[in-house]
C-alpha cells in the first residue's frame, strides 16, 4: 500500500528528510507513506486560525492531484485538514490521523483528550473532534505554548508534556493524543504507563493490521 501525503505547512528540506524517516520506520515493508512539502506560498507554521484555512486549503489542492500509483492519501497533520471536502472530490480514499486514532478509543470505549502547541490549533482540534460526532467521548484539550521549533525537539516537547497529560487524567481522560503527528518523543521522555498516543504511530499499527487482516 503506498499513501502519498503532504505537510501541513512549509518545511525545510532536513525537516521534510526527518519526518519521512519517521514514517519509514513506523511502517511495515509492505506500507509505505511517501511524504511531500505543502509548498514554499504555504504557512511556515499554524499560528492562527487563517494559518489554518490558507493551510487546509493548500492541502486539499495538492492531495486531490495525487499522481498515479498510489493507494490513497493523506494530510501529515492531527487536524485532518480537507478530510471532508477531500471525501467527495478525491479519486483515491482519503486517511486522517486524527479519525484513525481517536476513533480507535472512542471505539474501545476510552475517554480521550489531546495535548496541541498553542490555542488556534486547539481550537481547530475540538471542532474536528466535535465535527466527528465524538465530543461525547473527548475530555478536552490542554495547550502547551510552544514554539514550531520544538516538533523537532522530541526533548523539549517532552519535558513539556508531562503536567498536562497529568491534568487531562485527572479530568477522566484515559489516552491523551499527542496534538502533532511529527512530533518523535525520545524513548524514557514519559514516565512508564503514560496516557499519552503518538497519533501518527497508532494509525499506521491500525492500517497495518487492517490490511494484514
Amino acid at each position: 500500500m503506498r499513501i502519498f501525503a503532504v505537510t501541513p505547512i512549509h518545511v525545510g528540506g532536513a525537516e521534510l528528510a526527518r519526518r519521512q524517516a519517521r514514517y519509514d520506520a513506523l511502517c511495515p515493508e509492505w506500507l509505505r507513506v511517501v511524504l511531500h512539502d505543502l509548498g514554499e506560498q504555504a504557512p511556515a507554521s499554524l499560528e492562527t486560525a487563517a494559518d489554518i484555512h490558507e493551510s487546509e486549503v493548500r492541502v486539499v489542492d495538492v492531495l486531490q492531484e495525487a499522481p498515479d500509483g498510489y493507494d490513497a492519501v493523506m494530510a501529515d497533520c492531527v487536524l485532518d485538514p480537507g478530510g471532508v471536502e477531500l471525501a467527495t472530490c478525491s479519486r483515491l480514499p482519503v486517511l486522517g490521523l486524527l479519525r484513525m486514532s481517536l476513533g480507535w478509543s472512542v471505539c474501545t470505549g476510552r475517554q480521550a483528550g489531546a495535548v496541541t502547541r498553542n490555542r488556534a490549533i486547539a481550537e481547530e482540534l475540538a471542532a474536528r473532534v466535535e465535527s466527528y460526532g465524538w465530543a461525547g467521548s473527548f475530555t478536552g484539550v490542554e495547550v502547551l505554548g510552544l514554539g514550531v521549533e520544538t516538533i523537532a525537539d522530541g526533548d523539549q516537547w517532552g519535558a513539556s508534556v508531562g503536567a498536562a497529560v497529568d491534568r487531562l487524567g485527572r479530568a477522566g481522560a484515559d489516552t491523551v493524543i499527542n496534538g502533532c503527528s511529527a512530533v518523535e518523543l525520545p524513548p524514557g521522555a514519559l514516565p512508564g504507563g503514560s496516557r499519552l498516543v503518538d497519533p501518527t504511530a497508532l494509525a499506521l499499527r491500525l492500517l497495518a493490521t487492517s490490511e494484514a487482516a
